[in-house]
């Protein structure tokens, strides 16, 4: 009886001390670099009615658009399309800004150079290729807002 007990006691111990703690550590991608918008998600939904996604995919020419968040917290989105009598691809707008990113809860707030408001937003996806950020309006509270953006990181 005393060896049942010495071997189990022993099974025991082994059991508790042979696990291997198999948990790493969720690896950490940065924020910072250039990012290529590919599309974008806008969903509205009143309070009191059905809503509605549209999902657009952006053209070649708006894929050459560049957001770039630079490691002091300052940035610059310069925005692509086609213009003039003969469109060709053209930079429409520039907009310089400044962010703050908290990496713990995945909130990111950008305000652009001349601007009061200040877009809060929440990356929900990022890796080593991809970012989706999200921006949400709520300027009226009786209608659900968001913008979805997708990104892919251009690697210089």
């Amino acid at each position: 009886m005393k060896k049942l007990a010495l071997i189990f006691a022993g099974l025991s111990l082994l059991a508790f001390t042979g696990c291997n703690d198999d948990e790493t550590p969720e690896q950490v991608f940065p924020l910072v670099g250039t990012w290529s918008p590919t599309k974008e998600v806008r969903t509205q939904i009143p309070a009191d009615n059905a809503g509605f996604s549209d999902e657009i995919a952006y053209t070649d020419c708006q894929k050459e658009s560049r957001w770039v968040f630079n490691e002091n917290s300052s940035g610059q989105r310069t925005n692509k399309d086609l213009a003039g009598s003969t469109p060709t691809c053209s930079t429409i707008s520039q907009r310089n800004f400044s962010y703050v990113y908290n990496p713990s809860t995945k909130d990111l707030e950008v305000k652009y150079q001349g601007t009061v408001v200040v877009e809060k937003g929440k990356i929900t996806l990022l890796d080593a290729q991809t970012m989706n950020l999200k921006f949400e309006d709520t300027t009226d509270p009786t209608v659900y807002k968001s913008t979805t953006y997708t990104f892919k990181r251009i690697v210089p």
